[in-house]
């Protein structure tokens, strides 16, 4: 059995996640202790629960502590098989984090999944649907697995009751890939969604960016969502490389001015362009399974996050899997390949 000190590096919920993906995937059973040590409120939330009966349903699991609050799982896995699945959060927890538990497992299974997936779509602490899709996905279908998902209901925080559905065709082997240099850029949007909120917000957050950003109207888009279950914004900015697509990402929440929102996402995009890399934080993050999965690749980002770092720990701990990094200045390059 594996033993995964959960309070390692940033001691979140992304241990957990790695850790039950590399277990379905090695077939390695795996003790998590110290679940989330480092939060503010430690242990399973409903959101990490369901993370772990999705491994659970996805492989014939076993797992034992599944319980609100528990500090420590130990998590036996079956084999890995494809099917339709349903996992209901029950709050805003991210319904993205539990696909990120289970798609590295269903992306190399013998045969196609369809998921359905309701809870948060658009929350704070975690990729956003439109990250998915435009940024991660594309990536992701280069390197063999064809992902499609498809948004069927907003779900703002703190209501949730937003919905996802995920089909799924897998491959046996991952293609590495390359992602070393930043491509010209050849295309920007931004879109401003709101639901249940006057227009004006919205009209504000595209002002403030099109004023730092110099995009024109034509780049610069509303969405008004009619169904979501409470009032939300999201800011989505995408800039499209011939070789890759990054997202960023601003949430409206109570107290905080549109413009505030919008600066602080059009930020992230000079950082990101100022910087030379192809591929930034978040990013970096979501492609280090996929690329250790592949056995070899590399891709180059800003300076690595602790998030990263610990992610990189995790995927070593089960010693199928190598993650080497070697930072220069602000640049970090990252490369995987097998013991």
């Amino acid at each position: 059995m594996i033993n995964i000190d959960g309070s390692m590096g940033e001691g979140g919920g992304q241990v957990l996640r790695t850790s039950l993906a590399l277990s379905m995937i090695t077939g390695q059973p795996v003790r998590i202790e110290n679940i989330r040590a480092k939060r503010p409120k430690p242990g399973l939330l409903r959101q990490h629960l369901t993370s772990v009966e999705a491994a659970c349903a996805v492989c014939d699991g076993q797992a034992v502590g599944m319980s609100l609050g528990s500090s420590k799982i130990d998590f036996k896995p079956g084999p890995i098989k494809g099917g339709t699945y349903h996992f209901a959060i029950g709050t805003a927890g991210s319904t993205t984090l539990v696909l990120q538990t289970v798609l590295p497992a269903l992306m190399i299974a013998s045969e196609p999944s369809t998921l359905t997936i309701t809870g948060g779509t658009h929350n704070p602490h975690a990729p956003s649907v439109c990250f998915l899709t435009h940024a991660f996905l594309p990536i992701l279908q280069k390197m063999g697995p064809k992902v499609r998902v498809h948004l069927d209901r907003h779900g703002f925080y703190p209501a949730g009751g937003g919905k996802i559905r995920i089909d799924i065709e897998p491959v046996n082997r991952l293609i590495p890939i390359e992602l070393v240099e930043a491509q010209p850029v050849v295309g920007s949007q931004a879109i401003a969604t709101i639901s249940g909120l006057d227009v004006s917000i919205a009209t504000r957050e595209l002002n403030t960016v099109a004023g730092m950003l110099g995009w024109s109207d034509d780049q610069l888009q509303i969405e008004q969502i009619q169904s979501s279950a409470c009032a939300g914004n999201v800011l989505t900015l995408t800039v499209k490389r011939e070789n890759i697509t990054e997202v960023f990402t601003g949430f409206g929440s109570r107290g905080v001015s549109a413009e505030r929102v919008a600066s602080n996402a059009a930020r992230d995009v000079e950082q990101y362009l100022a910087s030379g890399v192809p591929v930034w934080e978040h990013l970096a993050d979501q492609l280090m399974i996929p690329m250790a999965l592949a056995g070899a690749g590399a891709y180059q980002t800003g300076s690595l996050s602790e998030h990263a770092l610990t992610n990189a720990m995790v995927i070593e701990a089960f010693g199928h899997h190598k993650v080497h990094h070697k930072s220069e200045g602000n640049r970090s390059l990252i490369t995987t390949s097998t013991p």
